[in-house]
């Protein structure tokens, strides 16, 4: 068996796969089904991702197919697909006792702190899979980029009084687009690529959108105002990782509103202190998801509130991973690719 290992910046490297640890307490031997490729994974192909080291074995976004199990959980006997939580937390930790496992102080993220699963096997903690019959491979390996945007949602606690606004429509801002739209009053999305914004009409039913990039366009709080009735948004969700939008959600944030942080970067963000003040606005981080999420998330797809398969638009073939990755993620328009194994 083999294993797909990035050994550096832009380096793919293909060897014999390591041998998986033997099956503890409640442990659960899974075959590796489907990766999806996330911006974490292509942030670290060009090595902008922080907390990362190389050499790493990508891949968080997983559906995999019970082997094994040494647990006594009657859900997972061989054959059964789950989605994977990839955080792998200490229960032991104040952050984890306070149930934010997500955030816990001593966590490894399958794919960025340790070895993560472009590789035909994984032994892995039972309670950290989540399966539901209804769902199949493709959308149980697109469980957890959806639960991010979901959790998103979450810390800035959405109702139906919030004019949200999403900025950045990458597959985390997606995410975030379409729980929002579930939960607040009105929604909007902000992006610089019009085909994202027409996937967010299209395929989502998000009719508010706004295009960056135009010289002659008004100012995106204005943009914003015509939305959401001649009102700024209550709650804003940036995703894009880019510190002159996030500095900017200061301006754009309504009094009394809320800020969320969904993307990140290796800097600084700066705000003028007598605005923040003045509006009195919240400003949360959102990192990774929890259970109850993974949970929530699938019953969303169970249900049929959102629809994860019609974001694929690129599949690779595992044993095709380094030739084709550099070329699949850079595709004009796609929303999301897929490693298929076996």
């Amino acid at each position: 068996m083999k294993e797909i290992v990035l050994t550096k910046p832009e380096c793919f490297d293909v060897r014999d796969a390591a041998q998986c640890r033997d099956l503890g307490e409640n442990d659960v031997r899974v075959r590796v089904k489907r990766i999806g490729v996330c911006g974490t994974d292509i942030h670290a192909y060009y090595g902008r991702q922080p907390f990362f080291t190389y050499p790493r074995v990508l891949g968080h976004e997983l559906g995999v197919e019970v082997i094994e199990s040494a647990s006594n959980d009657p859900r997972l006997k061989p054959g059964t697909l789950c989605a994977v939580e990839p955080y792998l937390n200490n229960s032991d930790s104040q952050a984890s006792r306070r149930g934010r496992t997500n955030c816990c102080e001593d966590l490894n993220v399958l794919g960025v702190h340790i070895d993560g699963g472009m590789r035909p096997e994984l032994v892995l903690p039972a309670h950290k899979l989540h399966t539901m019959e209804s769902l199949n491979v493709d959308q149980l390996a697109l469980v957890e980029t959806l639960c991010i945007g979901a959790h998103a949602v979450e810390r800035g606690r959405a109702d139906g009084k919030d004019f949200c606004a999403v900025i950045g429509a990458g597959p985390i801002g997606l995410g975030c687009a379409a729980f929002a739209r579930n939960h607040a009053g009105i929604v909007a999305v902000v992006d610089v690529q019009e085909s994202r914004l027409a996937f967010c009409r299209d395929a989502m039913g998000i009719p508010h959108t706004v295009t960056l990039g135009r010289d002659s366009e008004p100012p995106l709080a204005d943009r914003l105002r015509e939305i959401f009735g001649g009102d700024l948004p209550s709650l804003i969700i940036d995703a894009t990782g880019n510190a002159r939008s996030m500095a900017g959600c200061f301006d754009l944030a309504a009094n009394g509103g809320r800020i969320v942080f969904a993307g990140l970067f290796q800097g600084d963000v700066s705000f003028h202190d007598p605005t923040f003040h003045r509006k009195e606005l919240s400003i949360l981080a959102t990192r990774n998801a929890t259970a109850e999420t993974f949970r929530s998330v699938m019953a969303a797809i169970d249900n049929g509130e959102i629809d994860p398969e019609s974001w694929i638009g690129a599949r690779i073939p595992f044993d095709e991973v380094p030739a084709r990755f550099a070329k699949t993620v850079t595709t004009q328009g796609l929303i999301k690719a897929v490693i298929e194994l076996p």
